[in-house]
């Protein structure tokens, strides 16, 4: 078999891909397809401390407890199926959710013990930097974004982004979704969808845009 072959076998049939809420039993996939997108991202890189020993430790413990806390709030987390496998995952933050800044004490305290005290601050300064920009009073958030390493460049970003509009658009008290981008390239990515640039930020020395993509 040659390795167009083998590539075509790992292709996703789109037509039969699902896009359902994760269940408690999904979580342990998601995170680690969102540490295989976030371990390159350069704001993670800054809040983690990835010039330090023990960095992707650090970050997979943040992104273990980030999971959690999304579960225990009841926040909206989508993942794309292709024939049962979990292949691609969102996490949204509602627009009257008492999270963001008001993260659960049980979550700040399980973030100081496994990501530190620095990358828990970060990670709560991110949020509400970010909300500031925001030209909107109730909207939701995307946090987090990401698509398993086989099945990248197939397409399965945007329909990842049609499953999120269609829970932004289902929900009547939201006026859209907001985003960080740090990565030039994935600007484009969010272009595609209507986001629009709405503000400038520089966190943890990392420049991005924070886009805005309003629920009409």
């Amino acid at each position: 078999m040659n390795d167009e072959a083998i590539n075509d076998t790992l292709l996703p049939d789109k037509n039969n891909v699902e896009a359902i809420f994760l269940s408690v039993d999904d979580l342990n996939v998601a995170a680690s397809i969102l540490y295989n997108a976030y371990v390159d991202d350069p704001l993670f890189a800054d809040i983690f401390q990835a010039e330090k020993e023990g960095f992707d430790n650090r970050l997979r413990s943040a992104i273990r407890e980030e999971l959690n806390a999304f579960w225990v709030a009841e926040q909206p987390m989508i993942g794309l199926f292709d024939n049962g496998r979990l292949v691609a995952v969102a996490c949204l933050t509602s627009p009257d959710a008492a999270f963001g800044a008001g993260r659960y004490w049980h979550w700040r305290l399980r973030m100081l013990l496994t990501a530190g005290l620095f990358g828990t601050k970060q990670m709560l300064e991110k949020e509400e930097k970010v909300r500031a920009l925001v030209p909107a009073t109730n909207f939701h958030m995307l946090s987090f974004i990401a698509v398993h390493p086989d099945y990248q460049h197939h397409g399965l970003g945007h329909i990842l982004l049609g499953a999120i509009d269609s829970v932004i658009e289902e929900d009547k008290k939201s006026e859209g979704i907001c985003v960080f981008v740090t990565i030039p390239k994935h600007r484009s990515f969010f272009n595609d969808d209507n986001y629009q640039v709405v503000g400038e930020l520089c966190l943890s020395h990392v420049n991005g845009k924070v886009m805005f993509r309003r629920h009409n």
